[in-house]
């Protein structure tokens, strides 16, 4: 009840729970496509990509969405173009962009007389959520939730068979940077509640928990929604109560969730697993 009559009472509350929901749903979409392409390491490189452009960002005093977008941009093309004019393979590219970048942003950080506000962007702080970065996480979840509709069927496809895409004329390049656009666009709308060290996690950890209990895409986005949701409401709960790192708070409850999920799925859960081969072992003596 406490923490109800706070979130009517006070606006900067509101625009946190707001921004919290917005990100859970974002990144449980997003983060369900990089599960299956199996881009996961990508999805590091890239939240780490966009320190430079947040740096530079404060630097020149503008919002920080404009520099993390190019920033991010600027890395994930990096990492298509090294790997596919080289030897070098796309593992590799990604180690490389993304130390590169993030040591730049490092340097760059040094540079700001004030660190606090990069401070957050690195940790999060949900709770200092400002009126534009809630309207901007907003304006970016609306972008995304209607190219992921309008494009689901290719994004679809592409996912599960690359090779039966390319022969039903799909250009598969161009969709795989789509996803890279909608990938650095969420990893910005969920800077100020996360941070760049632990996006990763909230586009990992629901769509991964979704994956465990459903073999069906529709389905996996819509669980990996609402664990992505229920991670953002419940961490800021109690990070509001307990005074905790918001970001590490929310990240750790999605955890849960996974640990949840990898117990006792019905399907893939260890437990279930471990239960059937016991059967199994029993029957057959």
């Amino acid at each position: 009840m406490e923490f109800i009559q706070a979130v009517m009472d006070y606006a900067f509350l509101q625009k946190a729970l707001v921004t919290s929901v917005m990100v859970g749903i974002i990144c449980g979409v997003i983060g369900s496509f990089i599960i299956l392409r199996g881009m996961s390491l990508m999805g590091d490189a890239i939240s780490h990509a966009v320190l430079p452009g947040v740096a530079i960002s404060y630097i020149f005093g503008i919002n920080f969405f404009f520099g993390a977008v190019i920033s991010g941009l600027i890395a994930a093309l990096g990492i298509g173009y090294v790997s596919q004019n080289s030897r070098i393979k796309n593992d590799a590219a990604i180690g490389i962009m993304f130390s590169t970048f993030f040591a730049l942003g490092i340097i760059l950080i040094t540079m700001v007389k004030s660190s606090s506000d990069l401070y957050h962007i690195l940790f999060g702080n949900v709770l200092a959520v400002r009126s534009s970065d809630m309207w901007i996480t907003f304006f970016i979840g609306v972008f995304i939730l209607i190219i992921v509709f309008a494009f689901f069927k290719e994004l679809l496809v592409s996912s599960f068979d690359p090779t039966m895409s390319q022969a039903y004329g799909l250009p598969n390049k161009i969709i795989h940077y789509l996803i890279m656009t909608l990938l650095t666009l969420v990893t910005v709308a969920s800077l100020q509640t996360v941070g760049i060290v632990l996006v990763v996690a909230m586009l990992i950890t629901p769509a991964s928990t979704a994956y465990l209990l459903t073999n069906r895409l529709s389905v996996m986005i819509s669980l990996a929604v609402i664990f992505g949701t229920l991670s953002s409401v419940i961490g800021l709960y109690y990070s509001y109560i307990y005074n905790l790192a918001s970001g590490a708070t929310i990240v750790v409850i999605s955890t849960i969730f996974f640990l949840i999920a990898f117990i006792f799925s019905p399907k893939q859960g260890v437990l279930w697993n471990k239960l059937r081969a016991y059967k199994q072992r029993g029957l057959s003596r």
